[in-house]
This record gives structure tokens, sequence and C-alpha cells, in this order.
């Protein structure tokens, strides 16, 4: 069974090997490097930190922590998304589309949701597309890949 539960620092450690497996995984299939992902997403004290100023959400399956999402609310009815991972043993199996749906409707006042992702990710833009998300722009990153945004307008 498939739950979401507000994240406390006392997950942050599962949260954060999963985060870890999740964007090892992608870094070795799409990069071919042995590890790399967003800033902190190895770290306890980067969980930690960001349950501090954001929502954070755990994904449960069976009550084992297999992803977690991040919300920010930037006021005025506008959300971004921060991060959303499920470990790479979870995947494919909807469970990312169910927590996106989850988190739409967490937040019923959203006006817009926006989120980044990077250029390579591509299986990440069909996904956010699928889910009715644009992208919006293109930018050069300092390490000179290239990050999409996409929005979602939910209401005016």
């Amino acid at each position: 069974m498939i739950r979401f539960a507000k994240a406390t620092p006392a997950d942050a450690p599962a949260l954060t090997e999963v985060q870890t497996r999740t964007f090892d995984d992608d870094s070795r299939r799409f990069l071919g490097r042995p590890s790399g992902g967003p800033p902190g997403y190895d770290s306890v004290a980067w969980q930690i930190k960001t349950m501090q100023q954001a929502a954070y959400y755990k994904i449960l399956v069976d009550e084992q922590v297999v992803g977690g999402f991040i919300v920010f609310n930037m006021g005025r009815g506008s959300f971004i998304l921060g991060r959303i991972y499920v470990d790479p043993d979870f995947q494919d199996q909807g469970i990312g589309t169910q927590a996106m749906q989850h988190m739409e409707s967490l937040y019923p006042q959203a006006k817009q949701w926006a989120l980044g992702t990077p250029g390579w990710a591509t299986r990440n833009h069909h996904f956010y597309e699928k889910l009715g998300y644009i992208k919006v722009r293109e930018d050069v990153e300092e390490d000179g890949g290239v990050g999409f945004w996409y929005k979602k307008q939910v209401r005016e």
C-alpha cells in the first residue's frame, strides 16, 4: 500500500539513503558517472535543514520509505516542486504519478506549479508533460549543462 506522510528529522537517514540511490542510479545510467545529484542529495543534514524550510513528504510502500517530495510555497498561489524522487527498485509502478497527484491535492489553493529538471533527464520530461506540465524555459547551468523549467497553470 502506498502512503504519503510529512517527513520528520527521524526520517532523514532513510530519505538520504533513498535519494542517494535514486540520483546515483540516474548518474550512472544517463551520464556515465558513478555518482552525482542535486545539492544535498546525499546529506542527512541537508534533509533536516530542508524540512525546516519547506514541506517535505516521504513516500511509503508498506511502511518502507521509497521516496520523497519537497514543496516550496512561494505565496500568492505559486508553488515549486523542489524535488521528487523514487527509489530505482520502485520506479515504473505509478508511484511518482500518485505522489504528484497527492502533492497537488494537498494544495487546493495553488494557481501555478513550477519545477526544474536537468535537460538530459528525458524520462523526467515525459513524466512531467504527461501530468500537464509545460516546458517554459531552458537555462545553462554552472556545469555547462542545460536545465529545463516546467510550469502547470492550475487556475487563474
